[in-house]
């Protein structure tokens, strides 16, 4: 590992951030952080090495990252006790990369990602609720509990999706919507170093770039794609140049203010008309794969502990808020206690739930439909309705 995280961000395994004391210009207390760091593919403008982080936003985001990781650790251990059934890909460790983007996106921009989607269903849903009661195949989880762990929505989130790499196309096409459109937004597209190599990305690169398509291509490294390292299932594991003549940068995912100016930087350019444009924010899970995997057999033990002990997110965004004064360890203790009964409350009211009927699989099949649609279990028709998100699913 101490090889792997400097091969891969061309920077230390330790955040490289210098931190400043905070101060009050007027507006609040703020710091200034500065060297941060990225690796550039065709970028004519530099992006700003230094950033100011407001109290407020630390605090949020440090919040935000306390409730999905709490919520990952609930999921986790309802799978356990085989209450959430089939398939469950954990977002643990790579909270800096959801929160730091999604603080950057404007209220316009949309975002699909692949299966691992629990935490950006939290951002852009606002409901822990959701989230679990989806998994526990609730009426009042994001899909009424009919999309389970891998087919999650939110407003403005185009899924969860399970085939691996299938939504990067999806993600250009709602992105190419948004020109047609001339709306203004962008569509973020998030995938894995898995999905990378699959032909249809570079098949939509080419057609991006040619049409200057508004999309943000953002890659969650998390370095391995199943049981396999980045560095053997990639003859180019600089991902982020994978665009040929896209540009496109690679930045220490764990750090929550690199991943925002990052994700600012790829915005900006993008809804500028330049085209789309690649982010590759190195992060890592700390569970398997997915709950079958134990995550062991192609890692050590020793190698997530370092990772955790020196790279974790939370950890990172805490030590910068104590060194800069923005904040005092008691008052993250309060933050990281209100998330946890965050979660508490969701849980509680999560397994209190009601499965859906059967008659609402034809239910919100299409957008508008005033006809049936046959049943095969019940060997009848049965009228379509849209019934949409539950109020607990999106505040």
């Amino acid at each position: 590992m101490e090889k792997l995280f400097p091969t891969l961000m061309g920077v230390d395994a330790k955040s490289s951030l210098t931190v400043n004391k905070a101060r009050d210009a007027g507006k609040g207390l703020s710091a200034l952080f500065e060297n941060i760091c990225y690796d550039l593919h065709h970028v004519d403008t530099s992006p700003p090495s230094s950033a100011e982080l407001t109290k407020e936003d630390a605090f949020e985001y440090f919040r935000q990252m306390s409730v999905i990781r709490n919520m990952e650790k609930t999921l986790s251990a309802l799978y356990k006790e085989k209450k959430i059934r089939g398939f469950c890909h954990l977002y643990s460790g790579q909270e800096a990369v959801g929160v730091g983007v999604h603080s950057v996106m404007s209220p316009e921009d949309t975002a699909i990602t692949s299966y691992r989607c629990h935490g950006w269903i939290y951002l852009l849903s606002k409901s822990v609720q959701g989230v679990i009661a989806e998994l526990l195949a609730g009426t009042t989880g994001c899909a009424r509990g009919k999309g389970g762990s891998m087919h999650m929505y939110a407003p403005r989130l185009y899924g969860g999706n399970g085939i691996v790499g299938s939504h990067i196309p999806l993600g250009t096409g709602v992105a190419f919507a948004h020109q047609y459109k001339n709306d203004g937004a962008v569509c973020v597209t998030l995938y894995g170093d898995g999905a990378a190599n699959q032909g249809q990305t570079a098949e939509t690169f080419n057609l991006a770039k040619i049409k200057s398509i508004p999309v943000l291509y953002l890659i969650e490294n998390n370095m391995y794609a199943m049981g396999t390292s980045v560095l053997r299932h990639c003859a180019n594991p600089l991902l982020y140049t994978r665009g040929d003549t896209i540009p496109g940068m690679r930045i220490d995912g764990m750090d929550i203010v690199t991943v925002r100016e990052a994700a600012r930087f790829g915005l900006d350019y993008v809804r500028s008309g330049k085209g789309p444009f690649i982010v590759e924010a190195v992060t890592y899970r700390y569970f398997g794969h997915s709950m079958s995997d134990p995550g062991t057999s192609y890692r050590s033990r020793d190698e997530i502990k370092q990772v955790r002990d020196t790279k974790d997110p939370i950890m990172l965004l805490k030590e910068k808020i104590l060194s800069s004064e923005l904040g005092t360890e008691e008052e993250l203790k309060n933050i990281d206690k209100d998330a946890k009964a965050e979660v508490d409350k969701a849980l509680k009211a999560s397994l209190a739930d009601k499965e859906a009927p059967l008659e609402e699989l034809v239910c919100d099949i299409y957008s508008d439909f005033k006809g049936t649609v046959r049943l095969p279990a019940f060997g009848k028709f049965i009228q379509h309705k849209n019934v949409g998100f539950s109020k607990q699913a999106v505040k």
